[in-house]
């Protein structure tokens, strides 16, 4: 949308009038000023900055309640609509106040108090308060709640905070208008982080109990964009929050953002002025992009895995040596040349080294056909798998993959040098993910991650741990030792300690090989040269409300 402001460069033209008009001819001579406008005649009008962002992705959500899903294309839209208590730093993982102007954590790390910000509005009207902050959490929390529709599950709450056997927060209780107390059953250190990600956005209760099943696919919350329409795969547009409680935000007046899945396609749309920013930029395309000066190139800051996992449901893949095997068969530097162009690392550990507690003593499988097919001799199999395997390839591009396809054949290429047979499978997204959590129709599947909160519990705990069955741990993986490790980090409030309970962690990992980690990436997103303020979080879920165009 653009639009024509008048009134301040008439008054401009006026001024300049009765300026020249008390000069001399000789005042003027050689000035190169332009003669004063002819009476009656309109100056040039000014166009205002383009107030419409249009974001071009890989895939589109799964649904607009963030509360429900794990994919990142849904989170992305949430980060829009929906305030946490807490957020993050922009561009950081700092935690930084959000809804809670502040907080207080008890001696003993069991109980927090927040003092919430008032006069804080949900977008259709309704009042932030400590009860709307009670109405969500005891959503999430209890299993039979009313609020919870069918196909719901608060994955990301059982991630978090633990089974419905084992929460960590015990209750949550509204003190006044504007406190909130939580109490937990067990201290919980990055309990600050946790509860700042986008999952655990306040949704308006008034909207949840009129709305229903609805809620999924028309959100409110307090954020600086409000949800007007969503054309699945499509297109999903937000509009200005009038009454955000950040004062001079956000910037646009309006985003649209843009299901475009080939990478191609979506570098083209951003050329050819259809859309003004893009993720995922194909690698080879780096070159072009950084050849028009009408384009920036922006980088999100490193923070992700691509994997391979294996469905531990599923025979043979319940056999480490199978699992080992598979691991030296992939020629992870081949596929980083041939797909990444430079912009990926080798992934050796399921979280990445950027992250404190990585454990940077840990050496990776190394591409060995010959000890791929002597550790597939011992595990029984001296002539490869008897039996051809299901291998999910995701079928939109991610920050940490972007082109799950090619790289599915570039590993089905190496699987067959050692006798084991696949065939590519890419179903819709959204029945992929479904799909892979529940387990029973792929062998194995690839996934990737971004962290949420900047810390490693975010990595492991959440993606390998026995109480993230079901949902984020899609292997079905389960040891026992490494969930004493895990949850015991949970519990440490000495970084230090905690950094060598995960290093402890990661060696267990690496010797039961529940995945095949595949890369770290530096994700590359392109956009128009004066499209300003917009700060790629490592997290992968920025917010739109600074952004602006000049």
């Amino acid at each position: 949308m653009r639009k024509k402001w008048l009134s301040g460069v008439m008054a401009m033209a006026m001024s300049t009038v009765m300026i020249l008009s008390g000069c001399s001819s000789a005042s003027n001579e050689g000035t190169g000023n332009s003669p004063a406008p002819a009476e009656g005649s309109e100056p040039p009008a000014e166009v205002a900055a383009q107030d419409t962002m249009i974001m071009g992705r890989g895939g589109d959500s799964v649904a607009l309640d963030p509360a429900i899903v794990t994919d990142g294309e849904s989170l992305k839209i949430g980060h829009q609509v929906f305030d946490s208590l807490l957020d993050y730093k922009e561009g950081g993982t700092e935690v930084v106040p959000g809804l809670a102007d502040s907080w207080e954590i008890s001696a003993d790390g069991l109980k927090y108090d927040f003092k919430l910000k008032s006069g804080v509005k949900f977008q259709d009207g309704t009042d932030f308060n400590a009860e709307a902050v009670v109405f969500n959490f005891k959503r999430w929390s209890d299993p039979a709640s009313e609020y919870k529709f069918e196909g719901d599950s608060f994955d990301y709450y059982d991630s978090m905070f633990g089974p419905e056997d084992g929460r960590v927060i015990k209750e949550v209780k509204a003190i006044d208008e504007t406190t909130v107390e939580f109490t937990l059953n067990q201290p919980q250190a990055p309990f600050l982080q946790n509860i700042a990600m986008t999952p655990f956005g306040i949704a308006s209760p008034t909207a949840i109990q009129e709305k229903k099943e609805n809620f999924k696919s028309e959100p409110v919350g307090t954020g600086p964009f409000v949800f007007k329409e969503w054309k699945r795969n499509d297109s999903i547009t937000l509009e200005k929050n009038p009454n955000y409680w950040k004062e001079g935000l956000p910037k646009l007046n309006k985003v649209i953002v843009r299901s475009i899945p080939d990478n191609t396609a979506r570098f083209n749309a951003l050329q050819n002025g259809e859309i003004d920013i893009m993720e995922d930029l194909n690698p080879d395309d780096l070159s072009i992009l950084k050849g028009n000066s009408e384009l920036q190139k922006i980088e999100r800051p490193p923070f992700n895995v691509s994997y391979i996992g294996f469905n531990f449901k599923k025979k043979p893949f319940d056999n480490v040596k199978v699992r080992q095997a598979l691991n030296h068969a992939v020629n992870k530097q081949g596929i980083i040349d041939a797909f990444f162009a430079g912009q990926a690392q080798p992934a050796v550990n399921p979280m990445p080294p950027t992250l404190w507690g990585y454990n940077d003593s840990i050496e990776d499988y190394a591409y060995d056909l010959e000890k791929a097919k002597a550790l597939l001799a011992d595990a029984g199999y001296p002539d490869g798998l008897p039996d051809p395997v299901t291998f999910y390839a995701m079928p939109v591009s991610r920050p940490y993959m972007p082109d799950g396809k090619k790289v599915a054949e570039a590993i089905q290429a190496d699987f067959e040098k050692i006798g084991v047979t696949v065939n590519i499978e890419s179903p819709e997204w959204a029945t992929y993910l479904d799909d892979a959590k529940a387990g029973e129709k792929d062998d194995i599947y690839m996934l990737g991650w971004t962290g949420d909160n900047g810390d490693p519990d975010n990595f492991l705990y959440t993606l390998l741990d026995k109480d993230a069955i079901p949902g984020n741990n899609r292997s079905f993986y389960v040891n026992e030792e490494l969930h004493t490790l895990l949850t015991s980090a949970q519990k440490e409030t000495d970084q230090d300690k905690r950094a060598d309970l995960y290093k402890q962690a990661q060696v267990i990992i690496k010797e039961d090989a529940p995945w095949i980690p595949l890369v770290h990436t530096t994700p590359i997103l392109a956009g128009k040269a004066n499209l300003k303020d917009f700060v790629p979080s490592p997290l992968g879920t920025e917010s739109y409300a600074n952004a602006y165009f000049e």
